[in-house]
């Protein structure tokens, strides 16, 4: 026994200092969000409230029900409890297992009196962890239950993203949608004043033709945003968990965000994006599964004993019977196989190298979202101004041509060409107001928002 605590220490003060702790690894965060948007202000958007960027009564009702009933966050949830279920069996690990093994048999020889013998005994074994294997393996499953928590929480920023885009996208068909119902209704009282010019003998045939045309083609779009509303309304409804239903809503022109769009420094995307956090977790699972292989090339020790109660000892019948006790040691090390494991240590470094990398570009990944998502809110602005522009000078020009029609200085096409584009600058105009809504979205959900706060 002197022995193998002498091992155990020696082995001990040898396994002492072999592994390092995880340290996250030095990344480049200058420049990511580009040098454009580059700020030393700390302040984001992402650290708001859900409640406070969308501030639209209906759309918080939608996004409240979709966190409450989504399917896929509810399974997020779940995983949770499945990882920590295997940090707990990780820390169980630890302690010596216990199990009760009693044993009983009858014996008779030439129809002599049965021979009762029983033996009651608890046996126990317990894995000393010298060299971090246990540990490794329990940092392991630490960081896999830290990463459920943080798929949990990149599928809630992005079902709140993608209630809101849905939501912005339905306001955005309706304004199209009233637009084009409006210019369809003022089209066919052109068809009509044509249709007496013609009587009249002011015009032809073709220009009848060629105003009836862009009409029809007009209601036919009508109906195609009506498809588009319907689908957009089914798939806001499934997202809820919820069969297909009309949405209640309200209107784009009504829509508007308090809050400036401070995007901070981007070191804190590691601090706030959900997806950067998971591949680092990821990266930190590595390097202890690195931990866990190396130590399976050292010896494995194991301390094992039982005690209990048995009535037969040494061949000797005693009743009623009497303790019986055991202990042992062993002290396991690899020979033949040991090649195998250095496979897998040399597997589980090429796996950490992986993560890393993927840990890098995660973070290149969500800098470059943050950047598209400033420039498209900058563009998206810009060009509201110039539409406003655009569609005065159109209005003025459809203002001109009907009169100038009236007194036949001009002929259809022209008038037909004025309208057309006019429709066109409105409809656009909708969708750039659109897209700067949706930049703020988008912005939102790359700074890594939508946290429960």
């Amino acid at each position: 026994m002197k022995k193998i605590i002498f091992i155990i220490a020696v082995a001990y003060l040898t396994g002492c200092g072999i592994y390092k702790p995880y340290q996250q690894p030095d990344v480049r965060t200058a420049g990511l969000f580009g040098t454009e948007y580059e700020t030393t202000d700390s302040s984001t958007i992402a650290n708001v409230s859900w409640r406070e960027i969308f501030t639209d009564p209906e759309l918080q009702v939608l996004i409240e029900y979709g966190i409450e009933n989504n399917t896929n966050l509810q399974i997020a949830h779940w995983r949770v409890r499945q990882a920590e279920a295997a940090l707990s069996t990780s820390r169980l690990a630890f302690l010596p297992s216990l199990h009760l093994a009693p044993e009983g048999s009858l014996s008779s020889f030439d129809g002599a009196t049965p021979t009762k013998v029983y033996s009651v005994p608890v046996v126990a074994s317990w894995e000393i962890d010298v060299f971090g294997k246990l540990q490794n393996a329990k940092k392991r499953s630490k960081a896999a239950y830290l990463q459920s928590h943080e798929y949990v929480q990149a599928v809630r920023t992005q079902l709140i993203a993608t209630i809101a885009n849905y939501y912005y996208t339905l306001l955005m068909l309706d304004a199209q949608y009233e637009i084009s119902v409006r210019t369809a209704a003022s089209w066919y009282e052109s068809v009509e004043v044509m249709r007496a010019m013609k009587e009249a003998g002011m015009t032809n045939e073709a220009g009848v033709a060629q105003i009836e045309a862009s009409y029809f083609a007009i209601e036919a779009s009508v109906r195609d945003l009506y498809q588009q509303i319907t689908e957009m309304e089914n798939n806001l409804s499934i997202l809820l968990g919820e069969a297909p239903q009309e949405i209640q809503r309200g209107t784009l022109a009504g829509q508007y965000f308090p809050v400036q769009l401070a995007v901070g420094v981007p070191l804190q995307l590691l601090t706030n994006r959900p997806d950067v956090k998971s591949a680092e977790l990821t990266l930190v699972q590595a390097h202890y599964a690195t931990n866990e292989a190396r130590a399976s090339l050292y010896p494995s020790i194991t301390l094992a004993g039982s005690a209990g109660w048995t009535n037969s000892a040494g061949g000797y019948i005693v009743n009623p019977g009497k303790l019986l006790w055991s202990a042992a040691a062993s002290l396991t090390q690899p020979l033949f196989n040991k090649g195998i494991h250095r496979a897998q240590v040399k597997i589980a470094e090429a796996q950490r190298q992986e993560a890393m990398l993927n840990f890098q570009q995660t973070l290149l990944n969500a800098g470059a979202e943050v950047n598209n998502a400033l420039t498209q809110y900058q563009v998206a602005r810009e060009k509201q101004q110039f539409r406003i522009q655009q569609i005065t000078s159109l209005e003025t020009a459809v203002e001109s041509t009907e009169l100038l029609m009236n007194h036949g200085s001009i002929t259809y096409l022209d008038i037909l060409t004025a309208r057309q584009s006019l429709l066109s600058a409105q409809l656009n105009q909708v969708a750039d107001k659109f897209s700067e809504i949706q930049s703020v979205v988008n912005l939102y959900h790359a700074l890594g928002g939508g946290r429960d706060n």
